[in-house]
């Protein structure tokens, strides 16, 4: 029987609650998920947005690419929650550290990648995670970096001429109507990264609800060029549905209401 694939659908996938163990001496809470019936293409570890604005590893898109992507693309999905951060899965240890201590949590996390043998690892920074994967994530095994609504505030110009330097794919997502950085001014800002390509997304915000099929999509055709996008709609076997009671309150981030801290220093 063939069901649309529906925001709170959850395809097969060999799924394990996993944890990082930082070089600070932090126990970090994540999920790994994995294709079924084969071995992956590729593997996305995922950075998440400000936890002191909502920011988590169950944040929407990244819990539909872990729903989705592992069956839909053969792509492995690592997401786990940055030091102090809390989920459904669990809260790790420490405290929000203003992207600082956070690199010892990428570390740790492209490391249990590299461990467990997942082939082609790209990071997947959102908003704060961008941040993170521009400072902290040109590591030898990264293959390359998907930025979404980079909103380029932690990081610094050394960053990005690391990365220029490195010639490592890079790809910006960034929403016509972001609240930090819109594309236009995205360009400008990458010029710095001559091999960055900045993909400017028609109607969609920093928080990319309602889009999140379309950054699926555009996820896909780098990390695993040869699945053939726009991925099905529409899902031919067993299909489960994730209680989205659990997230319900924590899908939009209040940027309104909480100041959004500043870089240390």
């Amino acid at each position: 029987m063939t069901n649309q694939i529906r925001a709170n659908s959850v395809l097969p996938a060999r799924r394990e609650d996993i944890e990082l163990h930082t070089a600070d001496g932090l126990t970090l809470v994540g999920e790994l998920a994995r294709p079924l019936d084969r071995d992956p293409v590729a593997t996305l570890v995922c950075l998440h947005p400000l936890p002191t604005h909502g920011g988590m590893m169950d944040s929407h898109v990244f819990r539909k690419a872990a729903w989705r992507l592992p069956a839909l693309a053969g792509v492995a999905v690592l997401r786990f929650n940055t030091r102090g951060t809390s989920s459904v899965r669990g809260t790790s240890e420490g405290a929000f550290s203003s992207a600082v201590d956070e690199k010892f949590d990428v570390a740790a996390a492209i490391e249990y990648a590299e461990f467990a043998d997942l082939p082609n690892i790209w990071l997947l920074g959102w908003s704060f995670g961008t941040d993170l994967t521009l400072m902290h994530g040109l590591d030898p095994a990264v293959a390359g970096a998907i930025l979404l609504s980079p909103p380029l505030r932690f990081s610094a110009p050394e960053h990005l001429a690391a990365w220029a330097e490195s010639g490592k794919p890079v790809t910006a997502l960034v929403p016509e109507f972001d609240d930090y950085l819109r594309p236009d001014a995205a360009v400008e800002r990458f010029k710095a990264v001559p091999q960055a390509e900045v993909v400017g997304v028609p109607g969609a915000k920093h928080l990319w609800v309602g889009d999140a099929e379309t950054v699926l999509d555009e996820i896909v055709r780098r990390v695993a060029p040869d699945v053939p996008v726009p991925l099905p709609r529409e899902w031919d076997g067993p299909m489960e549905s994730g209680d989205m009671n659990a997230y319900a309150d924590r899908t939009v981030a209040a940027f309104s209401d909480v100041p959004v801290p500043k870089p240390l220093g």
